[in-house]
């Protein structure tokens, strides 16, 4: 299995700050703006996105959570075993506000639009926009496009793209995997 690194170090670091500063670009006041990881991973980018914005302009004010979509997925029932989920963490309302929906891979876009189903029960947003680390723009199975790119890949279904976090395996880089295994 051939492996091939698309970021990490201060590549990746860099990637997450053009990001704030678009999301910045697009929403100077963030009073009607919240920002929604989905979870697992997409809540440690949502973290990191939320911890630099707060640095870029100067607030502790601004709005995140973490959305589990487990129950809202179109394949939940197909899993072997239970199927246990996680808590979400959104201690408000997002009616009316403009919902930044964030994840680390966009892929097929299911997870997206299940993320989307979930979303509603906290309210109906004025805009949804999408956020994601690395976008596999050639494997939708549903008319999703993201808003806010850290990095474009070209990659084959057999192929596999893995995030790892800092908070979780000890370093923050993207490497892509010549054939996924199971």
């Amino acid at each position: 299995m051939q492996k091939r690194t698309l970021l990490d170090g201060k590549k990746f670091q860099i990637t997450i700050k053009r990001l704030c500063h678009q999301l910045i670009e697009s929403h100077t006041d963030f009073s009607k703006t919240v920002l929604i990881g989905i979870q697992p991973r997409g809540s440690y980018f949502a973290d990191r996105v939320k911890q630099e914005l707060s640095v870029i302009l100067n607030t502790q004010t601004l709005k995140k959570g973490n959305l589990d979509i487990t129950f809202f997925r179109d394949d939940f029932r197909r899993k072997d075993g239970l199927v246990s989920a996680s808590s979400n963490t959104i201690n408000f309302i997002i009616e009316g506000k403009n919902v930044i929906l964030i994840d680390d891979v966009l892929w097929t876009g299911r997870t997206i639009r299940a993320a989307l189903d979930a979303l509603l029960a906290y309210g109906r947003p004025a805009k949804v926009e999408l956020m994601v680390l690395i976008d596999r723009r050639f494997s939708r199975h549903v008319p999703i496009e993201p808003d806010y790119i850290g990095l474009q890949v070209d990659s084959l279904d057999s192929q596999l793209v893995k995030v790892s976090w800092k908070e979780t395996e000890g370093e923050d880089n993207v490497i892509l995997l010549s054939e996924r295994t199971k």
